[in-house]
């Protein structure tokens, strides 16, 4: 069975009887195009728009109580119809396409020019309406790219344990593996994820779930045991911080630490 036709709910304003009549005989022709009103004068165009809600307006410019701009700043950006502006003088096309109109008619127009506008009609109506697809997400990335001498490394975030600051470069540790990377490390600390790495030292970032154990050692002072046995010390500064991104990221396997 044939899907029935979409019709374009069309609504005419134009304070000329005459006008009306010839764009709904027109119309009339147009098996696709559903004329469901006519207003004769601004201030009852826009009730039709927001009573009846068309898909198009042919709309006149000069009216005696509203004008066709008028009109539209009336009906507000969200609630607009398509539309195409039907005028006698020739001074106003640009603004009635600053108006963001689909077509304007200039009076008397041909049945050929009637047509056009239809066409732009059509073609802009089918892509308001098609089927936006979603955007797919892009994926996390799982890995850095780093340049070390005249080398690119590729660096998987799960084997990265933690980088230390040392002079002009930082030094990458992975398990025993270390590469060293002329950056510094607030710059390295831009291009980690912020849920999986966070800086613990002014010289050191390390990988949550690397660590292991972290206690206090004394005097205001921490130290970070990894799973590669290195110990690491925490910034005085440091310990908010840390134990921000351990609630978020790892207390369901750390359970409650103390003191921090």
């Amino acid at each position: 069975m044939q899907s029935a036709m979409m019709q374009t709910r069309t609504l005419i304003v134009d304070d000329e009887a005459l006008a009306r009549q010839r764009l709904s005989s027109l119309l009339n022709h147009e098996a696709d195009f559903e004329v469901i009103g006519e207003c004769a004068e601004g201030g009852s165009a826009v009730q039709a728009i927001f009573d009846l809600q068309p898909d198009l307006v042919f709309l006149d410019v000069q009216m005696p109580t509203m004008t066709g701009f008028e009109v539209l700043e009336a009906v507000g950006g969200e609630r607009s119809p398509a539309v195409i502006f039907v005028t006698a003088s020739d001074q106003l096309p640009i603004q009635a396409f600053d108006a963001q109109a689909i077509d304007y008619l200039l009076k008397p127009f041909r049945r050929e020019r009637f047509q056009e506008s239809l066409q732009r009609v059509r073609h802009g109506l089918s892509k308001r309406n098609a089927p936006q697809l979603p955007v797919p997400d892009r994926p996390t990335p799982d890995r850095m790219v780093v340049k070390s001498g005249d080398r690119l490394l590729f660096v998987p975030f799960d084997e990265l344990d933690f980088i230390r600051a040392s002079a002009n470069y930082v030094r990458l540790h992975l398990g025993r593996t270390v590469y060293a990377v002329r950056e510094t490390i607030t710059a390295m600390e831009s291009n980690l994820p912020a849920d999986r790495f966070v800086r613990i030292h002014r010289s050191y970032i390390v990988n949550l779930s690397a660590i292991r154990e972290l206690y206090h050692a004394g005097g205001g002072e921490y130290i970070i045991a990894l799973r590669s046995g290195r110990q690491l010390p925490v910034g005085p500064t440091y310990p908010p911080v840390i134990r921000r991104a351990l609630s978020t990221a790892c207390m369901p396997r750390f359970g409650r630490i103390g003191g921090i």
